[in-house]
């Protein structure tokens, strides 16, 4: 308990009224010094007395919207407080935040009640730039007494918890018709025609290793299990379609088709990259090819970093119709050569374009059309896209797989990115039955493999839903 100004104030006063009751003899001024000093002990009394019940009276709940949140989003928290009876004191509460949060502001993160006050609410909001786990401190209370004399200062409250996850999808589902993909995607199979393996270093067994990979010439030569490493060549070349049109940016922040994708593209680069493969590259907008990169070997972190830094188009680019490459060269034939100015600015209209080649027809079929010519030996053509233009991914799929071309396609659900799309779990489970018939009808084409991406959580929702309304409808009247 603390005591205020006015309460130093008032024993002030009484303290006067005792020196001058001593100094000029007045018993009179000393009763009323006396009487000040019993006040004041009579206040504190009561307000010790009102503490006590207001604090047993009260119940505080804070908890955070979700216990859950990606890094760099904001999370509201509500506070409630409650009394079995109406408070006695004035009292201020103010929500805490951790060190490492920002939100609303101090100022305005306190909720007063005045006596007599039986409950209260209100909401703020936090915010957390660093991935980790966190928990709320405990809110504040600042009590005090009507007469303004006395403040004490509590801690009440839950503290709960909150895990603050990387900005990013989690829990990735990689599969087909709900099963988890048991093989690593981008996984070498050994025994394909286009693989050779060539002996290399022979090392000792070591706990792990399969059976299959023992040497065992090697073994009984020298008496102790040995393993031999081998190395594979090929003449494989990977081309990967990366579809971020604006159907690609449904779902939150951070857990949209596009971000999905990416995970799984940037993973499919990593296996490439353990084979030194040559891999090409082609980014796919909603008005033509936004970045390319002829198949090569060696450039894997340069293909890396174009994917993490893509965005979804927004349908329309930034280009102007004056931007466009095809109207750049009109321009550039008009001029006359006449002066030197002229033929630079001639040359330089010729060779400029814009961050979108604009293609005419649909975009992933033309740049799987354009990326994929002259390529030689086999292809490997893997595609990342939605389901939101299977007429288009068909004619792509067929295309690509020509000749001794084999197609991979990593396909993101929509119903399970769109927005509110698991409110209706029946509706979801419906349109999810629809893309994983689209899906197979894919996956039956020769030389094609179509698997599905998206947040396991929500997929499980989705197919539980449908599990249950089968059961339902199974079970006789």
């Amino acid at each position: 308990m603390q005591v205020t100004r006015r309460y130093w104030a008032v024993a002030g006063m009484g303290l006067l009224l005792a020196v001058l009751a001593i100094a000029f003899a007045r018993p009179l001024l000393l009763v009323g010094a006396a009487s000040l000093g019993a006040w004041l002990l009579g206040r504190q009394y009561l307000f010790v007395r009102a503490l006590s019940e207001t604090t047993n009276a009260m119940t505080i709940e804070q908890f955070p919207a979700q216990d859950r949140v990606v890094a760099g989003n904001e999370t509201p928290v509500t506070l409630a407080v409650s009394f079995a009876s109406p408070a006695p004191l004035a009292i201020e509460i103010e929500v805490g935040l951790p060190v490492s949060a920002t939100g609303t502001d101090a100022d305005e993160r306190t909720l007063d009640l005045a006596p007599g006050d039986e409950h209260a609410n209100t909401v703020v909001t936090a915010q957390w730039a660093v991935a980790g786990s966190y928990e709320l401190p405990q809110p504040t209370l600042t009590l005090g007494d009507a007469d303004g004399l006395f403040i004490e200062q509590l801690s009440r409250g839950p503290t709960p918890s909150i895990v603050v996850e990387p900005q990013g999808p989690r829990n990735i589902h990689v599969g087909e018709g709900g099963e988890q993909l048991m093989a690593a995607y981008g996984r070498r199979q050994s025994s394909r025609r286009d693989a050779g393996l060539d002996p290399g270093e022979l090392r000792e067994y070591v706990p792990g290793d399969t059976a299959d990979r023992i040497d065992w010439n090697a073994t009984a030569r020298l008496n102790e299990p040995y393993v031999r490493e081998y190395e594979i060549e090929t003449n494989r070349t990977t081309a990967l379609l990366v579809d971020h049109r604006a159907t690609m940016s449904d779902g939150p922040p951070g857990e949209t088709k596009l971000d999905y994708a990416r995970e799984v593209a940037l993973t499919f680069v990593d296996s490439v990259d353990g084979f030194d493969d040559p891999l090409g590259y082609y980014a796919v907008g909603d008005d033509g090819i936004t970045d390319r990169r002829p198949p090569t070997a060696g450039r894997y972190s340069d293909v890396r970093r174009r994917l993490r830094a893509l965005d979804p188009t927004a349908g329309d680019t930034t280009a102007t119709e004056g931007d466009e490459p095809v109207t750049l060269r009109h321009t550039a034939r008009g001029l006359t050569d006449r002066s030197a100015f002229e033929r630079t600015l001639g040359a330089y209209l010729e060779s400029t374009a814009t961050y979108v080649e604009r293609i005419e027809g649909d975009p992933l079929f033309e740049t799987a059309r354009i990326g994929l010519a002259g390529l030689s030996g086999t292809i490997w053509t893997v595609i990342f896209t939605d389901d939101s233009h299977r007429a288009e991914l068909r004619e792509t799929v067929r295309l690509a797989r020509r000749g001794e071309g084999r197609v991979l396609v990593f396909l993101t659900p929509t119903a399970l990115f769109e927005p509110g799309g698991l409110a209706d779990l029946e509706e979801a489970y419906e349109r999810y039955r629809q893309f994983e018939s689209f899906r197979r009808d894919l996956a039956r084409l020769k030389r094609v493999s179509a698997f599905e991406v998206g947040p396991r959580d929500r997929l499980d929702a989705v197919l539980a839903s449908g599990s249950q309304r089968n059961r339902s409808a199974s079970t006789p009247q």
